[in-house]
């Protein structure tokens, strides 16, 4: 089963999907003039000047679910596992496709709230919805809700569970108990309690959970790695020619792994910042707000909060600390090996632990426990809001109470199965999910492109909150923009 499950990742994670990754976000820059950087101001100013609605959640709100989805496991774990495969030169590639992606990204979340809808009193939308409306080809529609609840409700959240009881384990030794041939992790029970509590409470709790969150958990992250930044100062130099030497193939330890440290990068980024997988435009789609370019705009900042601060932050506290392996190409080989027995799992642990030996694995249990708790529940949004599409008019409620028993029962089994194995199925789910998205956002590229350049003249035209008129542009099928 391992070999199977490992195979179709790989298959999944072709050379191909990597450069259609790269070459996407390098073309969405080009066109929207790299927004990126020349919007910024925009996307803090939008950040905090709206409000929610009875029907929809606020900018922050839906960029603190983004955020909640996109900040997880990945900026923890997957910069480690980045390492442990490719090299400290991981991390360049880690934010190449974060800084070229976060265009990706304003395009997804631009065409979510275009073609986003009022279904049962709260907005809905995501690719499902853009790509019936925009592109008018229902079964690749269909095709992505499918493959995104499979994901989200089935295969992605296991890989944060595993991660928090990994963790936890670590710090606490909370090992997996028996019980009549059954497995019992005590934390993953705690888990799906909290889970049943959140999820059963519809989109307006996740919504306001993750406002509280999101912005503690990041927030405490954040200056404990800058802290540890602080303390190693004199090394940020040296740790910043490592990475990107290394990431061009000029230092010796890591030529071996030159490609395998474009590859886990990019990979691992994706992963991490979720630009152009296709699970943000669902936030994006949920908040209100006058034109479709502000919550595209804020989504953009949320990648940057992903990779180039967390990310980052995780990467040097390791590479500071010397808290790493570094894989060879042979099984069971090794190019660095400065943690004997400790898989990636445990290279964050160490690092802090290096500094803070009292208190440093309990510190980053819990945090992991936050960011991949928040991970979880924006899975579970993704999931519900392509069962509602796929089931929009007729009874879902029966397949809603369906999706809730699996997805919980795939957040428990996460937590008594190897890291490994729940890693490789994490990444097929990814995968097909930013496979399918991407295609789509190509094809509606025209679509989006009219939008931004509508936002752009009104905001150079003095205007504050900009307003949308898609029948102006000639955007067919944006229903909810059509009625106001």
């Amino acid at each position: 089963m391992d070999t199977i499950i490992h195979s179709i990742s790989e298959a999944v994670w072709s050379t191909a999907f990597i450069v259609l990754c790269a070459i996407t976000g390098i073309y969405f820059s080009i066109r929207t003039g790299f927004l990126q950087f020349t919007y910024i101001k925009d996307m803090l100013r939008l950040l905090f000047s709206a409000k929610s609605s009875e029907k929809g959640i606020s900018p922050f709100q839906a960029f603190s679910l983004a955020i909640s989805g996109r900040v997880g496991t990945g900026n923890i774990v997957g910069v480690a596992t980045a390492i442990a495969m490719g090299g400290p030169g991981a991390i360049f590639w880690m934010w190449f496709i974060a800084i070229m992606g976060s265009a990706s990204a304003f395009i997804e979340s631009t065409l979510g709230q275009v073609y986003k809808q009022e279904i049962d009193g709260e907005y809905r939308g995501g690719p499902a919805y853009y790509i019936e409306k925009g592109l008018g080809i229902k079964w690749y529609a269909i095709l992505f809700a499918v493959v995104t609840t499979i994901s989200c409700g089935l295969l992605l959240p296991g890989v944060q569970s595993n991660s928090i009881a990994s963790s936890m384990n670590n710090a606490f030794a909370l090992p997996v108990d028996q019980f009549m041939g059954i497995p019992i992790n005590y934390m993953g029970l705690l888990v799906i309690a909290l889970l049943t509590v959140i999820i059963f409470g519809g989109v307006k709790r996740l919504g306001q959970v993750s406002e509280l969150v999101v912005p503690f958990m990041a927030g405490a992250y954040i200056i404990m790695s800058l802290i540890i930044i602080a303390m190693n100062y004199e090394q940020i130099p040296a740790v910043f020619q490592l990475i990107i030497s290394s990431a061009f193939n000029l230092e010796a330890t890591f030529s071996g792994v030159f490609g395998m440290a474009i590859a886990w990068g990019i990979k691992r980024g994706i992963y991490s910042n979720e630009a152009g997988q296709g699970t943000a435009p669902h936030a994006a789609a949920a908040a209100s707000v006058s034109h479709p370019a502000q919550q595209g705009l804020v989504q953009t900042f949320s990648v940057y909060i992903d990779t180039l601060f967390v990310c980052t932050a995780t990467a040097f506290m390791i590479l500071f600390t010397g808290q790493y392996n570094v894989n060879g190409l042979e099984e069971g080989s090794y190019l660095v090996q400065n943690l004997p027995g400790v898989d990636y799992t445990g290279f964050t642990q160490a690092a802090v632990s290096h500094h803070f030996p009292a208190f440093g694995k309990e510190f980053v249990a819990f945090a992991l426990f936050f960011f991949a708790f928040t991970t979880i529940m924006a899975y579970y949004y993704y999931a519900e809001t392509n069962i509602t599409y796929i089931f929009k008019d007729k009874n879902k409620k029966p397949f809603i109470w369906l999706l809730r028993f699996v997805f919980l029962f795939a957040v428990y089994f996460g937590t008594i199965k190897e890291a490994k194995q729940a890693w490789a199925i994490g990444d097929i789910g990814v995968g097909l999910m930013a496979w399918v998205n991407i295609i789509a956002i190509l094809l509606l590229r025209n679509t989006a492109m009219k939008v931004w350049k509508d936002y752009k003249t009104q905001r150079k035209q003095g205007i504050e909150n900009p307003t949308f008129d898609p029948l102006k542009m000639g955007i067919k099928n944006a229903n909810y923009w059509e009625k106001k």
